[in-house]
């Protein structure tokens, strides 16, 4: 049988962590191209590989690679643009976090899709984590009773590519990088309820003077249906990757560590792996994962991704999605600027969420 043919925009370590997943646990999909803006980048990670074409333009990328899907792993600042030309194309479109640096560019990628009918799905591996998921099955066949309330966070010492730092190219700080994800999750958990109400704190604490954005954040969401969310993120938390999720419901609660019971234990003087080149995320103890690809979910939403584009399914995991997250992450950004609590819907005329924070609007 045809495997689906799959072009993957980008070269970093989210791509890596793609193409592991295809090669491991998608044999439905061939990657047949890599787009790397600089070309002996593009060259080395097909070679690493054996990815037989890799582009330096975005344009023959997407055209001239003779591919059915094209997957995302782009720089923020950058998704609404690919995303358009993949949709011109006809190409279907599997996008990174976040969805897009503005809620006009996610209308836009949505429309584009829906017009070329093309499929758009949201890359929120949290909705197919296998402990998280098992965690939601929890919860559907009724072991906490009713959900009041749910917490979800991501904490480490910092992004591993410059470009997260820089506010113009991702948009905002933490929120952005990894808030997300617990938007995201929230609404999985709570079938699509919608939020009503966001309040937020956040401040730069550890990397100042290298980032304007924020570094660590708490988030509150309250939902129609009278559940309350607690988002914690942060690029300021010591000791390695954390990962954890809380459900309280009025007869029972749940704890998922999504790394702790999948990890080793260990302690290395001076560090190993790609992070050597961070400051201690694994210097000292730290709890290596020996299969990260799968824990965090990647293999599953790109498999079943890869599902729908053959058997001509609407992915569990949409663009509108992606959209309603970033208009709690808007929200978010507004609450700690303003110091309130922000009602949605909301929206706001900005060039990147963080400025609704910075002052800059």
């Amino acid at each position: 049988m045809t495997k689906t043919k799959v072009t993957i925009l980008g070269a970093g370590f989210i791509t890596d962590i793609h193409l592991e997943s295809y090669h491991r646990f998608v044999p439905d999909a061939e990657v047949v191209a890599v787009y790397a803006r600089k070309p002996e980048r593009a060259k080395a990670f097909a070679e690493k590989y054996g990815i037989p074409q890799h582009f330096s333009d975005l344009d023959k990328a997407i055209s001239e690679s003779g591919c059915d899907v094209v997957d995302i792993c782009l720089p923020n600042y950058l998704h609404c643009e690919a995303t358009l030309k993949a949709a011109k194309a006809g190409k279907h479109v599997i996008i990174e976090k976040p969805l897009a640096m503005t809620l006009e560019e996610a209308d836009a990628m949505i429309a584009a899709c829906r017009d070329a009918g093309v499929k758009l799905m949201y890359a929120e591996e949290l909705c197919f984590a296998p402990k998280y998921e098992r965690v939601r099955t929890m919860v559907k066949e009724g072991a906490v009773g009713d959900i009041y309330m749910l917490k979800q966070g991501e904490k480490h010492s910092g992004p591993h590519s410059d470009w997260f730092y820089d506010i113009n190219l991702a948009g905002g700080g933490v929120l952005m990088d990894m808030g997300c994800h617990a938007f995201g999750w929230f609404n999985w958990m709570l079938g699509n309820a919608k939020p009503k109400y966001v309040f937020a704190s956040m401040a730069t604490v550890f990397h100042k003077g290298r980032t304007k954005g924020e570094d660590n954040s708490i988030v509150v969401v309250e939902y129609d249906n009278g559940v309350t969310c607690v988002a914690e993120n942060s690029w300021a938390k010591h000791g390695g990757m954390d990962d954890r999720s809380e459900v309280y419901g009025t007869g029972g609660v749940i704890y998922a560590d999504l790394f702790m019971g999948n990890a080793a234990l260990a302690y290395s003087r001076d560090g190993y792996g790609y992070a050597m080149e961070k400051a201690d995320t694994t210097k000292g103890w730290s709890f290596p994962i020996f299969e990260e690809a799968f824990n965090q979910g990647y293999p599953h939403e790109l498999k079943h991704f890869i599902e729908c584009v053959r058997e001509d399914k609407q992915p569990l995991v949409t663009g509108e999605l992606g959209r309603d997250v970033l208009e709690v992450i808007y929200a978010a950004y507004a609450s700690a600027g303003q110091g309130k609590k922000i009602e949605l819907p909301f929206s706001a005329k900005v060039s990147k969420p963080v400025d609704l924070w910075l002052g800059s609007v």
